[in-house]
């Protein structure tokens, strides 16, 4: 680990002897565990984010941060990769960034919860400052429309402390810069969710939103609908982890913004999270014993955030009966420490690399860049849940493959067909 990697590690005291499965000696206490689990998840909170954060709230991310991308393409994603770091990264965040200091809750992590709220907001108003040279450029390529959903959702997820934080020139600017997107027309995909999560947050904001970009993504997502928890990404069938990456987050969060606004919409949300807590099923027997997991499918690059909807899930108490909160923790942990810990996963400066278990450029697509790995941070969703609730506090327990590959007995696994 180089040196500038190894400085800020303000967590280090608590993540230090943290495991990703069990306690490791019967002294372990429950309190003990929780502090030292929690502890984990926060140190790669804190070196994944710290040097996009830091850059962000200098001004400096477009003059520090390089654009490693697949061979021919750098110059194309130099232009949005930055918009990418700063919504990605967020969406994952703003669930943490919204909780508030809790009983339980080490110092160590409410000074760095400050931090980066202070970093996370200077970094929005800068993305929508024209004279900021980290000005962000909203509408100028089709993949800012993907990018700017995020930063959609992360405000969506931390109404108060990103929302709620910027002063009213910065929320015209943003709500111009979402309309500015207007002019990106998505694909027949998954992006016509952008698109309407986009329209999601015009809402908030109180400004004019076009209903039939949300219903259009609704009712096209209804009919792409396969089965047992999954969807197509547009007619057909994908395989890869894309229902994870962006269609049952998505969903779910439409829902809770504007699933009220139409009876049709309503009339949608039950099935909606049915389907979500299967799939978040599905996802937890995914994940093998030693914390891997098939690697299929585009975009695998994004490394844990694979595992957004589990985590979504979890933060939600939407898991399904059979699977219990703290083996999803263990579970989740053990995916970190597959995907963020392996030898290459950084660079000199702390900026993570093409890869999935280390760097390896081979496995970025000709859209993948350095701003595009940080949707990692959607595994950190749980996060948003204070150290008192069943995620963080109870004993920590085998995940599902784990228990069956180790001769536990076990439930068996049904499909679910609505």
């Amino acid at each position: 680990m180089t040196e500038p990697n190894r400085r800020h590690f303000l967590l280090g005291s608590l993540a230090a002897g943290a495991v990703a499965t069990l306690p490791a000696s019967s002294q372990t206490t429950p309190q003990t565990q929780q502090q030292n689990d929690r502890g984990y998840w926060l140190s790669h909170v804190e070196r994944v984010s710290e040097p996009v954060l830091k850059a962000l709230n200098e001004r400096k991310l477009r003059a520090t941060m390089p654009v490693e991308a697949a061979p021919g393409e750098r110059d194309s994603r130099a232009m949005g990769t930055h918009l990418e770091a700063l919504g990605r990264l967020l969406a994952g965040l703003a669930p943490w960034l919204e909780l508030d200091p809790s009983p339980g809750e080490s110092a160590q992590e409410t000074a760095l919860r400050s931090r980066f709220r202070k970093y996370a907001v200077a970094g929005i108003i800068s993305a929508l400052d024209p004279s900021s040279p980290d000005h962000m450029p909203f509408g100028a390529s089709s993949q800012t429309v993907v990018d700017s959903s995020f930063l959609a959702l992360a405000i969506l997820r931390a109404p108060n402390q990103l929302l709620g934080k910027l002063d009213a020139t910065s929320r015209k600017r943003l709500a111009d810069a979402l309309i500015t997107e207007r002019r990106v027309q998505p694909g027949f995909n998954n992006w016509l969710l952008f698109a309407a999560m986009n329209e999601a947050l015009l809402k908030v904001l109180g400004q004019s939103w076009d209903r039939m970009r949300v219903d259009y993504a609704l009712r096209s997502l209804q009919s792409w609908y396969v089965g047992d928890g999954v969807y197509g990404d547009g007619p057909h069938f994908h395989w890869d982890y894309y229902d994870s990456f962006v269609m049952h987050p998505y969903l779910l969060q439409l829902m809770d913004t504007v699933g009220d606004e139409s009876a049709a919409w309503t009339a949608m949300r039950e099935p909606i999270h049915r389907r979500a807590q299967r799939y978040a099923g599905i996802q937890e027997r995914l994940i093998a014993p030693d914390g891997s997991y098939p690697v299929v499918g585009r975009s695998i690059s994004y490394r844990c955030g694979a595992f957004q909807l589990l985590a979504d899930a979890a933060r939600r108490h939407m898991l399904p009966e059979t699977v219990a909160a703290p083996q999803v923790r263990s579970a989740i942990a053990a995916v970190m420490r597959r995907t963020l810990e392996p030898a290459g996963t950084y660079d000199a400066q702390g900026w993570l690399q093409i890869g999935l278990a280390g760097h390896q450029p081979g496995l970025g697509e000709g859209y993948i860049s350095t701003g595009s790995l940080y949707l990692c941070s959607a595994a950190w969703l749980p996060l948003g849940l204070p150290p008192s609730d069943a995620f963080w506090s109870g004993a920590a327990e085998p995940w599902t493959s784990q228990k069956i590959w180790s001769g536990e007995n076990a439930h068996t696994d049904h499909a679910q067909d609505a």
